[in-house]
């Protein structure tokens, strides 16, 4: 069976988009790791007004069922918790999530 991928957006409260990308690349994608999700590539959109407040990134998981645990398990993960209290210091990062999930399709490189 072909992995699922989830398509994830956030878009942030007003200036804080560099706190969140500050958060991922100083260890949120490495607690993502832990609990299986791979990350396939992270994003910035490069016109406004959406490069100033959204982060839009894709994890692959081995079915729905492990996305569901994964994020279980991440989301009562104690340095999870550390990582975002530390970051909500001066009032939270994301004002929405959307997520989607994908499957290939036949010919998709990307499987």
């Amino acid at each position: 069976m072909d992995r699922v991928f989830e398509l994830r957006t956030y878009t942030t409260h007003d200036g804080k988009l560099q706190g969140l990308l500050d958060r991922f690349g100083g260890g949120e994608t490495d607690i993502f790791e832990k609990h299986g999700m791979q990350g396939v590539g992270y994003w910035v959109p490069t016109e406004s007004p959406r490069s100033e407040d959204t982060l839009v990134y894709m994890l692959a998981h081995e079915s729905r069922e492990a996305a569901r645990a994964s994020w279980a398990a991440f989301g009562s993960d104690p340095d999870w918790a550390t990582m975002r209290e530390a970051s909500r210091v001066d009032g939270p990062l994301v004002s929405t999530v959307e997520s989607l999930f994908l499957e290939p399709t036949s010919f998709s490189p990307v499987k």
